[in-house]
């Protein structure tokens, strides 16, 4: 069984566009929210997301028409470009090579399929656009990638909701651990679009201005988008070519209780985190920092946090959430936060949750990195990330010894 290393990374968020240009919005906390544009909110009583504003596809890549493909494809196919150009590897030999890719999402192509619908009740479904019918399969986040990039192997995309990068990043370490593939790129994309701000308002989960993970305040998430993608191969493959190693996949843990819709399962939280340890092969002790899935609800704050004490006991490592800063990114989310993990292994910081103003009594006594970042020496970072229907999923990440 191979070592499983990361070597390139590719965030588009509301935040910054590219590694570096990410980790420094990390590091200044900046937030990335914003009105609106995407659709008309007339008649919304919250109209604010965590959109990529700067995105322009037609400067990223390079083989895939624009026209051709949705907005949720064009942020997986640029995440992966800039993950390859990040790793270093040139792209003949990664098309030569036996190589896929994987990637999460929770709405898919939205977008197209909202337009669609629109078209269809306007006048009748005959006339629908044959070419907008095409882009509307989640299917094709992966293939954009794949073809993208010109890679041969498997593209599997992945629909577990908000957790779904973090079940594409096992299985795509899977994959290279067991000699199967020797390249991999995996993450997530998802879209702002109307129907799910809609219905996250409607279920009450929605908040106005600011999204407050872990805050006596809290109340809600913020809508946001975004593409994540890694550029996973084995240990011997980095070695071997001088690549530079951000961060290795120590293991990871999945479960799905399926208790409830959409209420989150204490038991079952802290259940998935003992299996990522074990299959990391580490300690509670061992985690230096916890990537949160933080979405600043007053229920998802409350089960996380007292699962993490469940795991840690009263003293458990820092636990920030970048939503605060992104938005909830759905299917990116948990990819954007391992990416961000990454970063800050190797750059040896705590992204920190923003809006952050009064601790909250109800809460486990947990640190949640408050409003700044912070210099520390983080070895093993976990992220955590749930979905509705209990699709839980959480990676263990390492520094290289």
């Amino acid at each position: 069984m191979r070592r499983v290393v990361i070597t390139g990374l590719g965030p588009v968020s509301s935040i910054g566009i590219g590694a570096a240009a990410y980790e420094q919005a990390l590091r200044q906390g900046v937030n990335g929210v914003s009105p609106i544009e995407c659709f008309d909110t007339t008649g919304f009583p919250y109209y604010m997301a965590g959109e990529v504003h700067d995105f322009r596809p037609e400067d990223m890549v390079r083989r895939l028409s624009v026209e051709e493909w949705g907005r949720t494809s064009l942020f997986a196919a640029s995440a992966a470009r800039l993950a390859v150009a990040d790793a270093g590897i040139d792209e003949d030999v990664l098309a030569s090579s036996r190589a896929g890719s994987t990637m999460g999402t929770t709405g898919g192509e939205t977008q197209i399929l909202e337009r669609l619908t629109a078209d269809s009740l306007a006048g009748g479904p005959t006339g629908l656009d044959a070419g907008l019918v095409r882009q509307v399969s989640s299917a094709r986040l992966s293939q954009a990638v794949n073809r993208e990039l010109r890679l041969t192997g498997d593209a599997v995309t992945l629909s577990t909701a908000c957790s779904a990068s973090n079940y594409a990043l096992g299985f795509a370490s899977d994959m290279i651990r067991s000699g199967e593939t020797d390249y991999m790129i995996a993450g997530g994309a998802d879209s702002v679009h109307r129907w799910s701000h809609a219905g996250f308002y409607r279920l009450g989960a929605l908040t106005e201005k600011a999204c407050s993970p872990f805050d006596r305040d809290r109340s809600g998430i913020i809508t946001g988008e975004g593409g994540a993608a890694m550029f996973l191969e084995s240990l011997d493959s980095a070695l071997a070519r001088g690549a530079r190693i951000y961060a290795e996949v120590l293991g990871y843990g999945l479960n799905c209780d399926a208790s409830h819709m959409v209420a989150p399962d204490r038991a079952s939280i802290a259940a998935c985190m003992r299996l990522a340890h074990k299959n990391a092969g580490i300690r509670p002790e061992d985690v230096d920092y916890i990537c949160a899935h933080g979405t600043g609800t007053p229920a998802n704050d409350y089960t996380e946090a007292s699962a993490v004490v469940d795991v840690f006991g009263d003293d458990p490592p820092p636990i920030s959430s970048t939503k605060s800063m992104l938005g909830h990114a759905m299917g990116a989310a948990s990819g954007l936060g391992a990416i961000a993990s990454v970063l800050g292994i190797r750059g040896s910081f705590l992204p920190p949750t923003i809006n952050f103003s009064t601790p909250d009594p109800e809460l486990p006594a947990i640190d949640p990195v408050p409003n700044h970042a912070r210099t520390a020496d983080v070895r093993i970072a976990q992220v955590n990330g749930f979905a509705f229907g209990g699709n839980n999923a959480i990676v263990v990440l390492g520094r290289m010894s």
